[in-house]
C-alpha cells in the first residue's frame, strides 16, 4: 500500500519495504508513549488488512500544533466502501470518550479533495491553510488545508 504510487499521490514519494518496516516501528513506539496511533484497519467481515485509521500526536511547528490528529491512509481495493469513513467515526469517538481529548486535528495537501471530503464528512470544520514546515522540500505538497474538531463540538453532533 505504501508503495502505490495513486495511494501515496499526495506525498513526496511512495515507501519502500524499509521505510513501511520504519513506520510501522515509530507507530509502536507513539502507541507506546500516547495510548493512540493510526491502527492497523481490516474489514471485520472478512479479517482483510485494508490500511490504517487512527490518531497520531504532531508536534511539527504551526500555530495549531502540538495536537492530535486523524488520519487514513487505505489500499485502493478498500476506496469508496465507506470503510474511511467508518473507521474515523470510530476513531473520534475513541478520541474523545476513551482519551478524553479536548479536539481533534486533521490536515491535508491542498490537492487532496478526498481526504478533505472525508474530515467534513466526518464533521471537522475548516480552520485555513498553512504552509507545512516538514514538506519545504517538496513545494508541490507545501500548502496544506487544516481542520478541527472540539468534543464540544463532537457530542452535540452525536445528539
Amino acid at each position: 500500500m505504501n508503495s502505490d504510487p495513486e495511494v501515496m499521490e499526495y506525498f513526496p514519494n511512495p515507501l519502500s519495504r524499509q521505510e513501511s518496516a520504519d513506520f510501522i516501528e515509530r507507530l509502536q513506539a507513539h502507541f507506546e508513549q500516547y495510548k493512540h496511533n493510526y491502527f492497523a484497519t481490516e474489514i471485520l467481515a472478512t479479517g482483510e488488512l485494508i490500511g490504517f485509521i487512527g490518531l497520531a500526536s504532531q508536534s511539527y511547528e504551526t500555530d495549531f500544533t502540538p495536537a492530535v490528529d486523524i488520519g487514513w491512509r487505505l489500499k485502493k481495493s478498500a476506496w469508496g466502501n465507506g470503510f474511511a469513513t467508518e473507521g474515523a467515526k470510530r476513531c473520534l469517538e475513541y478520541a474523545f470518550i476513551d482519551l478524553s481529548l479536548s479536539k481533534v486535528i486533521s490536515t491535508c495537501t491542498e490537492p487532496n479533495k478526498k481526504s478533505e471530503r472525508l474530515m467534513i464528512k466526518i464533521g471537522l470544520s475548516t480552520q485555513g491553510s498553512f504552509k507545512h514546515p516538514r514538506l519545504v522540500e517538496h513545494p508541490v505538497y507545501i500548502n496544506c488545508f487544516w481542520y478541527t474538531i472540539t468534543r464540544k463540538e463532537w457530542l452535540k453532533q452525536q445528539g
